[in-house]
């Protein structure tokens, strides 16, 4: 194992795919954003003959992208901010993620989007877009919500070297450079298969992307002030769903707590619960609880964004009401 923060290894995933398949391609800017992706994406240099930076016209160069993928290429989008995302929604939803099944199969579109989501500080309403729920209400998407470097390049790969389905990857900002341990030799992650990043007995967290690490700061204040053993169960991709893994932790804890950084109405928190309380509910010994963000625009005032993000006091005080 190696520490690597979730740009470098996300870096990796990209030289590694290059390397192993001259169809791969980058089409768009967006790795140039920030610091971390700056430095993290330097060795892409080399690869610069495949390495498109188009015009800011996401509609255009997204359709562009989405045909490659049809004609046999495995393009990667980086689109920068996801709110970005949303000047090329025609491409993505009518046509990306609708091709397969019009086609009766006869065509693939093997792309990954890239976008940078999440309440990033200071980012204002058109900068800390995520937009996961609005994707998984549009069949034919892939989902990657990684929460660690290891996640991060394991699902990158996968999605670029192994799979044919359309990916929105979601890569939170405020991630990119946390550390954590990355296996020396390269391993895909599939999809549809999540982890139990922590586990416990008294009360499940399920948490997606940035919303891991702080379930797992959650979890350990929990036991430490509470003596209560809380299990963190990251899903890892949202389409497909793992509903096993949280079924299963659900059925052993009988409490759950769902965590993420999107919405609370029709968020990806509320459809997690909705499918606990469909397919687990003869477990549950108390209702289920959702931290998620208010049904908010995100202020550019610091205070404001501070006051609305989910953070690890949110979690201990939802286990906190179902356990006591």
């Amino acid at each position: 194992m190696r520490e690597l923060t979730c740009a470098e290894a996300l870096g990796e995933a990209l030289v590694e795919a290059l390397e192993a398949n001259p169809e791969v391609v980058i089409i768009g800017a967006g790795f140039a954003g920030t610091e971390e992706h700056r430095a993290a994406f330097a060795p892409l240099r080399r690869f610069s003959d495949r390495v498109l930076t188009p015009p800011i016209a996401e509609l255009g160069y997204c359709g562009i992208a989405i045909g490659a993928a049809m004609a046999g290429m495995r393009p990667v989008v980086p689109v920068g901010t996801a709110s970005f995302i949303y000047e090329a929604l025609p491409q993505l939803l009518n046509e990306a993620a609708a091709a397969h099944y019009g086609s009766a199969g006869q065509v693939t579109v093997p792309i990954v989007f890239h976008m940078r989501a999440g309440i990033r500080g200071a980012g204002g309403i058109q900068h800390s877009a995520a937009p996961q729920a609005l994707f998984w209400n549009s069949p034919g998407l892939q989902i990657a919500v990684p929460s660690s470097p290891a996640d991060m390049k394991g699902l990158m790969r996968t999605a670029l070297m192994a799979s044919n389905n359309p990916t929105i990857f979601i890569d939170h900002v405020r991630l990119q450079g946390v550390r954590g341990p990355v296996p020396d030799q390269p391993q895909n992650i599939p999809f549809g298969v999540g982890e139990v990043k922590r586990p416990g007995r008294d009360v499940t967290i399920v948490a997606t992307s940035v919303m891991v690490p702080r379930a797992l700061a959650a979890a350990a204040t929990l036991a430490r002030t509470d003596g209560i053993d809380a299990e963190v169960v990251d899903p890892r991709t949202l389409v497909p769903l793992d509903k096993a893994i949280i079924l299963t932790s659900v059925a052993k804890t009988g409490r759950v707590v769902v965590a993420d950084e999107t919405q609370r109405s029709c968020g990806v928190a509320a459809e997690i619960a909705a499918i606990i309380a469909d397919e687990g509910f003869s477990h549950l010994r108390a209702p289920i609880k959702r931290v998620a963000i208010p049904d908010v625009p995100i202020s550019f005032s610091r205070p404001e964004e501070d006051y609305v993000t989910p953070g690890p006091e949110h979690i201990v005080a939802a286990v906190r009401a179902l356990c006591r």
